[in-house]
């Protein structure tokens, strides 16, 4: 022995690391080929219809009068901000499609980083938070209470009266709403 304790099962599987994609990062080429045809097919598939057609509604708003023109510059501003806005729709809607072009890489850092993230959030429990307390540490479960800890509890909180409730304003029974203005300082 050298001192050291060895927890591995013998027939343990051995999961490779899981690379770190970071702003060090070189791409493969293979990785640079899927980046730049997700660059192209992001922008010619997604970011010109949807500029166009966002431009293209927002001059029919303009002329129809629901939204007013610049009295200097026009519609040129309104279209401006719709052609950027639906650039940046088209690129951001074409993300999973791009994630999907990268996990489908056999020899990528990128891609097995990627698959790997997915693995672990679809996991059972990655999303829930761990609980505070052990719901068995005295030998109860957490569905049963005993009879001493629904006393407790109820001493511990305070009781309140319910506020008598008016759906019309005119009864004569209390509504806990006043009708009278504050008195204070005149703002005449």
């Amino acid at each position: 022995m050298n001192g050291r304790a060895d927890f591995r099962e013998p027939n343990a599987e051995v999961t490779r690391p899981i690379p770190h994609i970071g702003a060090d990062y070189v791409p493969t080429e293979e990785e640079r080929r899927v980046f730049a045809e997700c660059n192209d097919e992001s922008f010619w598939f997604r970011s010109v219809p949807l500029a166009a057609t966002s431009m293209l509604i927002t001059q029919g708003l303009i002329s129809k009068g629901i939204l007013s023109s610049h009295p200097k510059y026009g519609s040129i501003p309104k279209l401006i901000f719709a052609c950027i806005m639906g650039y940046f729709a088209g690129k951001l809607s074409y993300v999973k499609t791009c994630q999907e072009k990268f996990k489908n890489l056999e020899n990528s850092p990128l891609g097995e980083a990627l698959r790997s993230g997915q693995a672990r959030r679809s996991s059972p429990g990655y999303y829930s938070q761990k609980p505070k307390y052990d719901s068995n540490v005295s030998g109860h479960s957490s569905f049963v209470t005993p009879p001493e800890a629904e006393s407790m509890e109820k001493e511990r909180l305070p009781h309140y009266e319910p506020i008598p409730f008016s759906s019309s304003m005119n009864e004569s029974t209390p509504s806990g709403i006043s009708d009278h203005i504050a008195q204070g300082r005149n703002f005449s």
